[in-house]
């Protein structure tokens, strides 16, 4: 997964390095469309994308708008998953769900490319490392055990009072709106007030229309639904509510409850 696009010889490198130390390695694109050095979209896109891959996947991530830096390279390991990634929080949303086996900082040069260039860590230090932990190196040959890594601020929702208190934590591609509210948590808002359908906020538009999908709706009709990362999500009939509310990603959202 990568910031890159696919229109220059970024990726191929990358898939190049990898294929020529391991050919048998089978490599799997979650997208190189990250928005250009956005670490909260890659961290999301990560968490909402890896358990659904085989035990034992090794998850290179390279996002890394201080490739060339003193941040660190790291791999970490999970009970079922690897990740390569740079020390800089794209691991965030990750390893807060998995527990961390074993972290280590990735700085034995023998797994590294032979010629290096300080702007292109991932095809040179990052690439190489995962393929050579695909063929079998312990983690332990990669470098020094760590004991912390970065993290960026993720907001955490809450229940205040008879309300919901949230943020929108995403925008994919249709303009939806993804936020860090668990779509469970409407139901203990429900037996909490012991009152009837939700009213949603956000900047200054209140959104009823809780629905089961985005057909339900008329196009260009505001809803929120539970989505299909487990949180609630707020969509527009066949059009963009993030262009229609004018929102975007940290936006508060409130839900609450109208009488019956």
């Amino acid at each position: 997964m990568t910031d890159f696009g696919e229109d220059d010889f970024f990726v191929a490198s990358l898939k190049g390095v990898i294929l020529k130390i391991n050919p048998s390695a089978r490599i799997v694109d979650i997208t190189h469309y990250i928005p250009s050095y956005n670490l909260e979209a890659a961290s999301f896109i990560l968490s909402a994308s890896f358990r659904y891959f085989p035990p034992q996947t090794i998850f290179l991530v390279v996002v890394d708008p201080g490739v060339g830096s003193a941040r660190k390279i790291l791999l970490a390991k999970t009970k079922d998953y690897y990740f390569i990634a740079p020390d800089n929080g794209v691991l965030t949303l990750v390893l807060e769900e998995e527990k961390v086996d074993r972290l280590r900082e990735v700085t034995n040069e023998k797994y590294f490319l032979p010629e290096q260039s300080l702007t292109f860590q991932g095809r040179d230090r990052m690439a190489p490392a995962a393929a050579w932990l695909s063929k079998g190196i312990s983690c332990e040959e990669f470098g020094p055990e760590l004991s912390s890594y970065e993290k960026f601020r993720a907001e955490k929702p809450q229940i205040k009072g008879n309300e919901i208190v949230g943020n929108v934590l995403y925008e994919d591609k249709f303009g939806n709106l993804i936020t860090n509210i668990p779509s469970e948590w409407l139901n203990r808002l429900q037996e909490k007030t012991g009152k009837g359908g939700f009213v949603l906020s956000v900047k200054g538009h209140e959104i009823s229309s809780f629905v089961q999908s985005y057909s339900s709706v008329k196009r260009g009709e505001l809803l929120f639904l539970a989505g299909s990362v487990g949180t609630v999500e707020i969509a527009a009939g066949q059009e963009s509510a993030a262009e229609k509310l004018k929102a975007k990603i940290g936006d508060e959202v409130r839900i609450g409850v109208k009488a019956r």
